[in-house]
């Protein structure tokens, strides 16, 4: 179990009242810092994400915003999520329930690992990602032809709109809306989502997480958009080379509220 002594809050633009909130439950319990956007609201004195020396990360808001502090961390910190989007399932705890259990959780906190994908373009790693890697065509109403290889081996050839690169963590993301499974996220695997193939026998799949995947286009007038995590973006053009590998760089999350089947019976089940 790990205490927490100094903690790092950063809140999506319209919930400074929620972060404020919480700062009051622990501010007499441990050093609170914030980002500068959070802190301007709270009348607080900012620190970068990047620079933040602390034990854990509250974050508020929903997916996206947990996502981008992620991004935003040079090193790994555990980060405890506070949901305030619509549907999510990267926050461990309800507004409600943080303001209940929030001192709680500081005093005795345990981490769960996630595994992320790094993108590598021409031998440059260009991003990372928590959820998804995802491939679209730039042309709407046009497809994409591309391979996919696996190890080297080619896995399967494809006239789809495109491709999601899943992790476990993003399985209840883009990747299940696109026909994909929901995954555990303590296993170590790449899920493979075609998005429309134009092909009877297309079907996702799953890999181990030690195989080294590659993507490339096959038709050089057709390129395609690389989105990661739903933000960062470039265009990807026949002779890319595209690898798509576990990354050595894990995210690190607070455990705390229900368990990840119970997220799921709550928060899909009765939609």
């Amino acid at each position: 179990m790990i205490r927490a002594e100094r903690v790092g809050i950063v809140a999506r633009d319209d919930l400074s009242s929620m972060a404020e909130r919480i700062v009051k439950c622990i501010e007499g319990c441990v050093e609170v810092v914030a980002d500068p956007t959070t802190a301007y609201k709270l009348e607080m004195r900012g620190v970068a994400i990047s620079d933040m020396d602390v034990d854990m990360v509250i974050c508020v808001g929903g997916d996206g915003t947990i996502l981008r502090t992620l991004r935003s961390m040079d090193e790994p910190i555990p980060l405890l999520g506070i949901g305030m989007g619509a549907l999510g399932f990267l926050a461990a705890l309800t507004p409600e329930e943080a303001l209940k259990r929030i001192c709680e959780v500081l005093d005795g906190f345990e981490v769960e690992k996630r595994s992320r994908l790094d993108i590598i373009v021409d031998r440059e790693r260009v991003a990372t990602a928590m959820n998804e890697i995802v491939f679209l065509t730039l042309r709407p109403a046009k497809m994409l032809h591309f391979k996919i290889f696996i190890d080297g081996e080619e896995f399967e050839r494809l006239r789809a709109d495109g491709v999601v690169f899943s992790t476990p963590t993003g399985s209840t993301a883009y990747s299940m809306s696109a026909g994909g499974p929901i995954v555990d996220p303590e296993m170590n695997c790449t899920i493979i989502v075609p998005l429309a193939p134009f092909k009877l026998s297309a079907r996702p799949a799953v890999v181990a997480g030690s195989r080294k995947v590659k993507f490339g286009l096959i038709e050089p007038d057709k390129d395609a958009m690389l989105v990661i995590d739903g933000e960062t973006n470039r265009s990807i053009k026949q002779g890319d080379e595209v690898e798509i590998v576990k990354s050595d760089r894990s995210a690190l999350f607070v455990k705390a509220g229900d368990g990840f089947f119970s997220r799921i019976r709550n928060k899909l089940m009765t939609i």
